[in-house]
């Protein structure tokens, strides 16, 4: 699933108000997760409804060795997601991936199996119903789609946080810019790669540049957590001369400053207004802020997002 514009729109907002924006991020992590939860366990009454009996082979043979699922799918099924399989074999393939799925699924099960074998006073059944069908998994059934579910969850967060950066990062700063009146000739979006910012895998980098009198400033947006060490190096790495961060520590900041690199904290009261600080040791033009932010973002998102 894309990050839609309502979810942009609401992250910006968020953003340049000094407010977490990780509500939003996390409320579609669950609304995505809590939909897939469903529609799983769905599958499992329906194949029920018409006659498979639910076992473990019946697990792996109709979701880890069905062929009529993606191979990312497949894994996740299995317990394992597609990028720890391209870690562990320095390659995604199809075949890699079905192979390394299957494998995964079998030594989970051995897994359970012991584990359960060393616990024998613990139980656990998870009944499923739907309409007046109801189907039932016992531990090491529930155990299985327990770590699939898992997996997935944290497949959703990976991909939901991911894509933050390479959707909100353009339309953030352009939004800065609209609010400060900057022209258009002093700031431009380059895309390198191709592709589409989306929410999962990426295959582009997403870069702002400030410009002035031909001279380009290229802008990093981070949106860490307080306290982040990488923050110095990954701006060097970057080359980048503007730095806009959801919070900063003191030592990010000294950081910073030390590398003459003009940095913005959103999370500070009002912290989107030290925009015009940037702006102005840049010796780009502008025209300083104090409209009202309800109205004018309407218009702007708009104009960059219709």
């Amino acid at each position: 699933m894309d990050f839609t514009r309502k979810i942009v729109i609401k992250e910006i907002e968020r953003l340049l108000r000094a407010k977490d924006y990780r509500i939003v991020t996390q409320t579609e992590i669950n609304t995505k997760f809590l939909t897939y939860c469903l529609d799983f366990f769905k599958k499992v009454v329906e194949t029920k409804i018409n006659g498979t009996t639910i076992t473990e082979d019946w697990y792996k043979d109709n979701f880890v060795m069905n062929n009529s699922h993606k191979p990312v799918d497949r894994a996740i099924y299995a317990g394992i997601n597609k990028k720890t399989i391209t870690n562990m074999f320095n390659s995604g393939t199809k075949e890699i991936v079905v192979s390394a799925s299957e494998d995964n699924y079998d030594t989970l099960v051995n897994s359970i199996s012991h584990l359960i074998e060393e616990n024998d006073s613990i139980d656990l059944k998870l009944t499923i119903k739907l309409n007046s069908v109801s189907v039932e998994f016992y531990l090491n059934e529930s155990l299985i789609v327990i770590t699939s579910l898992a997996v997935k969850r944290a497949a959703i967060t990976g991909g939901a946080y991911s894509a933050i950066g390479k959707n909100v990062e353009g339309p953030l700063m352009l939004t800065l810019c609209k609010l400060y009146k900057v022209p258009t000739e002093n700031y431009n979006i380059n895309i390198e790669g191709g592709g589409t910012a989306s929410y999962g895998d990426f295959e582009r980098e997403v870069d702002f540049f400030l410009s002035n009198n031909g001279t380009n400033y290229k802008c990093e947006v981070k949106l860490m957590g307080k306290g982040n060490p990488e923050v110095a190096d990954a701006v060097i790495a970057r080359e980048s001369k503007v730095f806009i961060a959801d919070k900063l520590s003191d030592t990010n900041k000294n950081q910073l400053d030390s590398l003459n690199i003009s940095w913005v904290e959103l999370r500070a009261e009002e912290g989107f207004k030290r925009f015009k600080n940037v702006l102005e040791k840049l010796e780009i033009p502008y025209t300083d802020y104090s409209g009202n932010l309800d109205e004018d973002l309407e218009v702007i998102f708009d104009e960059i997002l219709a």
